[in-house]
Parts: structure tokens; sequence; C-alpha cells
């Protein structure tokens, strides 16, 4: 008998370019839209063993990653209607495994401008490259709705345009009817497309804010802080390493502003990390006490005021049970929120949360509320803030504040303490702003922020 021949092996591809970015890109999307976790988290994540798909992948390649994860976050809406107008049936079954691969495809047909034959190619490889037990039985498919695509998606898209459904596509139905009843459906529209267009980056600073504009290459906002529209590694900008400023949206300045001059007072700042309130108040020489109770996270509040070279007192503690040893003339409570004022820097917000959070934040609210006014001094002033667009997070919270017969007053806002923000100041003189104001300089995270006296 003849020897059998022996198997002949199947030589492993070379790998396609930029397939180890789409590789981790598609990582991303699943551990944000399947299991839940924070975009920044996972992108953030450590190049290591645990993080296979981040391995050997230069600069360059992560960059990539990020805007394709990023803007299919933005964009989830548009492009699942999309790929659903290319299909014969819906995804089901087994068939589901491979939506996020579809996404990863399209995004880069429809918005990405990424020649045809490469984002076919390589999204087609990918799914071979997943194994029989993976996305490999669906290539077959993959490959038919990306083709379609590339005939039929540049319409697709026009079509959303024209019909001005850009917006109502992007945002989940829990949150559109939030704003349309709390902005108008106007506003709503203009919300949504602001979180369409990527954010410039602000920042805070420690001295000379047009010397730091100059070498920053940034502009002076009317608040006082920088914005700078180029791109580039945080940690590679001057006066990163010094301690010279630090990463800060300008709304999220605004809630510290309203306290007034806090030089050499005792400010307690409730929730405090990841600590960019806490910076504003010590560089303005406030006498501050972070408080958290995460020490995880206050550990990271701890490292950012390191870098800065500024001083606090920090506790590890939950703010409605934690007292001082005596009320303070100044308490600032950055409440925790369901944060879908920073959709526009943080997408994947808008797919982590949902009314149900809501419900649960604002019970959390109404309890840190009560304790922030028994930390305030008769007096002293308590400035109640949430990144947060959701009514039941912002004025719903003070209303019941002061309907409950606390001891505090609103001191209303007025519009010269807001340069070049006047339409953020409410009828009632709260601060409410959007991501759509402030067009003209790029937008603006939604934040709420109301600020009472303690009788």
């Amino acid at each position: 008998m003849g020897l059998n021949p022996a198997p002949r092996l199947r030589k492993p591809r070379p790998p396609r370019a930029g397939e180890g970015a789409r590789r981790l890109a598609l990582h991303w999307l699943a551990e944000v839209l399947d299991r839940r976790r924070p975009f920044d988290e996972v992108a953030a994540a450590p190049v290591d063993a645990a993080n296979p798909a981040a391995l050997a992948l230069e600069p360059r390649d992560r960059a990539f990653a990020y805007v394709l994860a990023a803007t299919t976050l933005r964009r989830l809406g548009q492009i699942d209607a999309a790929v659903a107008a290319c299909l014969d049936k819906p995804l089901e079954g087994p068939a589901m495994g491979v939506r996020n691969l579809l996404r990863l495809g399209a995004v880069q047909l429809l918005f990405l401008n990424t020649p045809a034959h490469a984002a076919l190619d390589a999204t087609v490889s990918l799914a071979e490259g997943e194994g029989r037990g993976g996305l490999r039985p669906f290539r077959a498919l993959v490959n038919a709705v990306l083709r379609r695509l590339t005939r039929e998606g540049a319409a697709l898209v026009a079509n959303q345009v024209a019909a001005g459904a850009e917006g109502r596509l992007n945002t989940p139905d829990w949150l559109w009817t939030s704003w349309v009843g709390a902005y108008g459906e106007a506003g709503a529209q203009a919300i949504a497309a602001a979180h369409l267009v990527e954010p410039p980056l602000d920042l805070s600073v420690k001295g000379d804010a047009a010397a730091w504009a100059a070498a920053l290459e940034a502009e002076v906002l009317p608040t006082g802080g920088l914005r700078r529209h180029g791109h580039g590694r945080i940690e590679d900008l001057p006066g990163f390493a010094e301690g010279a400023w630090w990463v800060q949206d300008a709304a999220a300045t605004v809630p510290v502003r309203l306290l007034g001059n806090v030089a050499g007072a005792r400010v307690l700042d409730l929730c405090a990390a990841p600590g960019g309130k806490t910076a504003l108040l010590a560089a303005q020489g406030a006498l501050v006490t972070a408080l958290d109770r995460s020490a995880p996270r206050l550990e990271r509040l701890r490292e950012n005021l390191a870098r800065l070279n500024l001083s606090v007192e920090s506790v590890v503690a939950d703010a409605a049970l934690w007292r001082p040893d005596a009320p303070a003339p100044f308490v600032l409570l950055d409440a925790p929120c369901s944060a879908t004022g920073t959709i526009r820097r943080h997408p994947d917000v808008a797919r982590a949360k949902g009314p149900e959070d809501v419900a649960k934040l604002s019970a959390t609210q109404a309890r840190l509320l009560d304790a922030a006014v028994a930390m305030t001094a008769p007096g002293g002033t308590l400035v109640y803030a949430t990144c947060s667009l959701e009514p039941a997070e912002g004025p719903a919270r003070i209303a019941a504040l002061l309907a409950s017969g606390a001891p505090v007053v609103r001191r209303p806002v007025t519009a010269d303490e807001l340069p070049g923000l006047a339409e953020a100041v409410t009828p009632e003189g709260d601060v409410r702003t959007l991501p759509s104001m402030w067009a003209e300089h790029g937008g603006i995270d939604g934040f709420f922020a109301a600020r009472l006296t303690r009788l």
C-alpha cells in the first residue's frame, strides 16, 4: 500500500493594510455596544496580552481605529438604516454577530471616504479571519451588503439628509422624546446635529491665557479658557509636562464661575473626580476639600493635580453621608448624572444610558442636594450642576428642593456673569448650555447649573 500524501497546509495570508486598526475598532465596538463598556475606557486599555487586538499597532493605526469606532458610534442610526436597506431580510440568530462588522464596513463607505475596494476587501478579510465558528460563514453576506452600499450608499445617505432625518436616526427614541419635550423639535434637531461634529479640544490654563493660546495655536474663549482645533497627542502639546493647563470643556468651568471669588475661602467640592473643577478652584486660590466615593477615581484626581502642582485635601466618602467638621461658605455639587450633555465628546453615552438610569440618578441627586444644603454655612453659596440635558436631572431637581421647604433660595445668574453665553441663562436665573450653542466656536457641552444661597 502506498503512503497517504501529506496534507496540504494552507499558507496563512499576509495581513491587509490597516487590518490591525480595523480589527481593533471591531473589538472596541463589541465592547461598547454589546458589553456596554465606556468607549474612553476600552480605547485607553493598555496594549498587552489582555488586549490582543491592540498589540503591535503603530500610533497612526490606533488613531485610525479610534476614528472608525467613534464615527460609527456618532452615525450609528444612519449606518444601521443604510445597512438594513441593503439586506434582503433582517439579521437574526447567529447572523446578528455580523452587525458590528457590517457597521465597520459601512462607516468607511458612507462617511470616511475610504476607497470602496479597500473598505470592502479589508472588511471581508476580517470576516474570513474570524474562523468557521465566528464570522467566516457570513463573508458572502458581508461582501454582498457592502457591494450594494458601494453602489447605493451615497443616495441612501442623501435621502436621509434631504428628509431631515440625520438627527432623529442617530438619537435613541427616549432621548429624542425628552429633548423635543424640553427644547422643541427644532432644538432637538440642533442638538443632534451638534453631536455629529468632532469637538475641538478645550483647555483651562493656570497662567497667561493669551501666551498659551499662541504656543498651542488656540483661541481664547469668552470664558477665559482656550480652544484648540488641531489634533495630536495631548501629552505632546506644549505645557502639558509642566502642568500649565488641563483638558476641560468650556461648559464645565461655568459652575465654578458661579461661586464667585473663592480665593482664600474653604470650598467643598462634592463628587469631585476626575478633578477638572477641583483644579480650577485650587488655581483660583481656594482651600478645597475634594470628596468622592470612588477611591480609584480620587487617586486619578490626585495624579492630575500633582501634574498641575496644585494642592487640595481629598477625602474618600459618600457625600450623601459624610459631613465636614463645620459648614463651608462655598459648596459645589457636580452630581453624578446620565451625562447626555457630553454626547458630542462621548458618543457611546447615547447607547449606554436609558430612561431608567435618569430615574435612578435623579433620586441620587435629590439625596446629594439635601446633604449639600446641610454642609453649606448660613449665607453661603451652593452651586448644583449636572452635565445632563434631561430636565429631571436639572431644573426639576431644583424645583423639588425649593418646594420641599429646604432652607435655601435661588440666587439668579445674570447675563453679564457669563461673557459670550448670555443665551444660556434661563428665565429662572439658572444656566442651561446646549451642544448647539457656540456653533461659531465649535459647540459646547450641555450643562445645567443653579446657584443657591443658604438661609
